[in-house]
């Protein structure tokens, strides 16, 4: 047929990126993206003065109040759309809608504030939803093994454990092939669904 295209269309997929305030969640998002990725940063004022406990992460300005959001093409044949959820507990609420109808989640942590993580891993276990825990290496935290990681947050054996650092492309590039393996797993095991699926 004249003037029609054999190029692919990829498919599109959207993955959650999530964690606790600070964690790096935008910066993971903006290494990747291959547009220019929307934030909702503001600046972090004094009315978060007892409210936000920036405990381990004093030079943060910045924080996110709605979504980060980006995209990375895998291959001709997927297009990964990237959504980054608030960190701060006050902004839970919005979580429902971003997840709706993601295939699967990065939950990132950072060591210095493992305890961040629980809600995400809480909410995405309550889900039966796929995801990877990526440990974010900070310069001058204190390293664990990823195991004693897996230990602290009580993450089963199934669950992917990987290193990262949210800064280099590659790194982040390894994280999302690694949980799109998951999905794939995932999805194949009997009466599984999407995340935020009705």
């Amino acid at each position: 047929m004249p003037g029609r295209s054999d190029k692919t269309v990829p498919l599109a997929v959207k993955i959650v990126v999530s964690g606790g305030l600070g964690v790096g969640k935008t910066t993971f998002i903006g290494a990747v993206s291959e547009i220019d990725p929307l934030d909702t940063e503001a600046p972090i004022t004094q009315v978060s003065v007892g409210v936000d406990s920036l405990e381990g992460v004093e030079s943060k300005t910045t924080t996110t109040v709605a979504l980060d959001f980006g995209r990375i093409t895998l291959d001709p044949a997927i297009s990964l759309y990237l959504f980054g959820t608030p960190g701060q507990d006050r902004f839970s609420f919005l979580w429902d809608d971003l997840v709706e109808g993601a295939l699967g989640t990065v939950v990132l942590a950072d060591t210095r504030r493992i305890e961040d993580c629980f809600p995400a891993v809480d909410y995405f276990e309550a889900q039966s939803a796929p995801f990877v825990l990526a440990v974010n290496r900070f310069d001058g935290a204190e390293h664990f093994e990823l195991e004693e990681v897996r230990a602290a947050l009580g993450l089963s054996a199934e669950v992917p454990v990987l290193e990262c650092d949210a800064r280099e492309r590659g790194s982040v590039r390894d994280v999302l092939g690694a949980l799109m393996d998951r999905v794939v797993g995932f999805r194949a095991a009997p009466g599984r669904r999407a995340v935020g699926a009705r």
